[in-house]
């Protein structure tokens, strides 16, 4: 007997997925995570999502799914935070193959039930963008989401909805969400997310890492990528509740649509008549843009000061604390520079650092402490 969660959106609600099992059934316990390999362009700057011919080294579960251990890797030039998960959490990832549309994953599903037959599966959403409609102006990244509730819904098992961090990500206001949750099941606490701290230090989730934030008692407002409103950090960031699965879907126009897709080109489709767009169309664009910009290193005086002045304009926008995958993006800098940029501002301001978050000050600093 084993435990079954499916990250509905992929790259951070893997990670919380961790600490949901963890939380709610044990630190002994050891689910399957089912999970994309769909990372943001700073880490991964090929669009979309990858498959499984797109890594070496998985390993086989079942004849449709496969198995993502610390020794795989994405053939370049793809990326993926999925081996270096497998090497610190001592979870199995299970690759979630979108090319083959909502029916796929529902088979990818279904044979992962028979092959564990599992005590649970629940599937997790951090931030709540699986209750849209799917045609809200604030929505970016629906469509992941979309596709494993249309799959789920499909299964013969009983599969729970959880939403963890209510407006976390963004996409819905929390004052939009309150009347679509259900019961709340737990309430995360500086304990429960323990067990990603270390993986927070390195992996990019803006959402996630606002969970454990709050978590641990951050509370404020905190500006993320895309320069949308800062996102609350409130006693309601750190909660888990339960949703009715059959409402999610009534709900969710996208995933009614997609139900009976074989390929991601097919809920692409969907997605552009729904939206008006695909969001691996923006990526698409982005790749472009960032394709054609030269990459280089400031100098640590340069960042520091351009960091003031950043600073100085979240706070008119009401924000008090920041992520360093934010200040990347802000700053003008590629991915690979994120990690150097993290040690140069938590070693010149610690004070300022509330993992995994930067604290914004009230006074502006432009020069190292």
């Amino acid at each position: 007997m084993t435990r079954l969660i499916v990250a509905a959106g992929g790259g951070g609600d893997a990670v919380a997925a961790a600490t949901v099992d963890a939380a709610l059934y044990g630190d002994g316990d050891r689910a399957v995570i089912l999970t994309y390999a769909w990372d943001r362009l700073p880490i991964d700057p090929v669009p979309g999502p990858r498959g499984p011919d797109q890594f070496t080294g998985l390993e086989a579960i079942t004849p449709a799914v496969r198995a993502v251990p610390a020794g795989a890797r994405p053939i370049a030039p793809a990326g993926s935070t999925l081996p270096r998960l497998a090497a610190q959490l001592p979870h199995t990832f299970a690759l979630i193959d979108p090319h083959h549309g909502a029916e796929g994953i529902t088979r990818q599903l279904e044979e992962l039930v028979s092959h564990f037959a599992p005590e649970s599966i629940d599937l997790l959403d951090v931030g709540g963008d699986i209750l849209a409609r799917g045609d809200e102006p604030t929505l970016r990244s629906p469509l992941a989401d979309a596709l494993t509730l249309a799959a789920c819904c499909q299964v013969n098992a009983p599969v729970r909805l959880l939403v963890a961090g209510p407006g976390l990500d963004g996409e819905l206001p929390l004052d939009d969400l309150r009347g679509l949750l259900g019961p709340l099941v737990r309430t995360l606490t500086a304990k429960d997310v323990e067990p990603i701290g270390s993986v927070l230090e390195w992996h990019p989730s803006d959402a996630a890492g606002m969970l454990a934030a709050t978590a641990r008692g951050v509370r404020g407002a905190c500006e993320v990528r895309d320069a949308g409103p800062p996102v609350p950090l409130t006693d309601e960031g750190p909660t888990l509740h339960e949703v009715d699965v059959d409402e999610a879907v009534g709900r969710n126009r996208l995933a009614r649509a997609i139900m009976e897709t074989e390929s991601l080109d097919e809920v692409e489709a969907h997605s552009r008549e729904i939206r008006g767009c695909s969001e691996i169309d923006h990526e698409r664009d982005q790749a472009t843009r960032l394709g054609e910009r030269p990459s280089a290193k400031p100098a640590p005086e340069a960042v520091l000061a351009e960091l003031g002045r950043f600073e100085a304009a979240a706070r008119s926008r009401g924000a008090t604390h920041t992520t360093f995958r934010h200040i990347t993006e802000t700053l003008g800098l590629d991915g690979s520079q994120r990690d150097g940029l993290r040690h140069l501002l938590i070693n010149s301001r610690p004070e300022q650092y509330e993992a995994p978050l930067w604290r914004i000050t009230a006074e502006a600093r432009t020069t190292a402490a």
